[in-house]
């Protein structure tokens, strides 16, 4: 299979479409009405608690205008637990299109996607939890974020277009760009977001091996009953 080397690319980017996914919510209150106010017309795509966060955030009004839960736009609900939320192809099509790519184009427009510009993402906690005295194999495998790190890495390999933010640190100085450059991001930007976001999944993938490799198969199923 051919590799897909792009060549063309804009240094700009206008934030028009934002996926928002956070377990630390702290920030929001100052992200999202700074993206509402500097990105005329932005739409937010969210999740969950995230969801119900911003609606709360933006009030009724400004909600209908500018926020879409994820599971109206990809056409599929939540998996019990919220196991599947944002794994589908219209968002990997708009976390992964290349503005010069003409199938893609097609693509997004054949699906009704749309190209998304920005994932502001942070994982399940599975360091805070690992850490509690006392924790159980079935509590840290549950605390094991499968969506999030998914989209953290599709959005930081599409730098080339997206911005992948993964850490509330990064907030003020993002909405000071936006606001400095009439709603853009550039090239720059995306790409030390990039960076910090794959040393951000890296560290958490790791913490997830060491924490199960400090375990035995005994220790495991002490956590379970087998009803068969």
């Amino acid at each position: 299979m051919a590799l897909n080397l792009v060549r063309n690319i804009d240094d700009r980017i206008p934030v028009r479409h934002v996926l928002i996914s956070v377990s630390d919510k702290s920030g929001l209150d100052t992200l999202v009405p700074a993206l509402v106010r500097l990105a005329p017309g932005v739409r937010l795509y969210s999740t969950g608690g995230t969801y119900t966060a911003i609606r709360t955030l933006l009030g009724d009004d400004l909600a209908r205008k500018h926020l879409v839960a994820v599971s109206d736009y990809t056409g599929q609900p939540e998996m019990q637990g919220g196991l599947v939320k944002t794994l589908d192809f219209k968002i990997y099509l708009g976390l992964l299109s290349e503005t010069y790519n003409t199938a893609h184009q097609d693509d997004l427009k054949r699906t009704s996607a749309v190209a998304i510009d920005m994932v502001v993402v942070n994982l399940y906690p599975f360091r805070q939890t690992v850490a509690r005295a006392g924790v159980t194999p079935e509590e840290a495998r549950t605390n094991i974020d499968i969506g999030g790190p998914c989209m953290v890495r599709a959005a930081a390999k599409n730098y080339l277009r997206v911005a992948s933010v993964t850490d509330p640190a990064d907030y003020a100085a993002l909405t000071a760009e936006l606001a400095a450059h009439q709603g853009t991001l550039g090239l720059d930007t995306r790409f030390n977001l990039m960076r910090k976001a794959f040393r951000h999944t890296a560290d958490y993938d790791t913490a997830i091996a060491d924490h199960f490799a400090s375990l035995t198969p005994a220790q495991a199923r002490a956590t379970y009953e087998f009803p068969n």
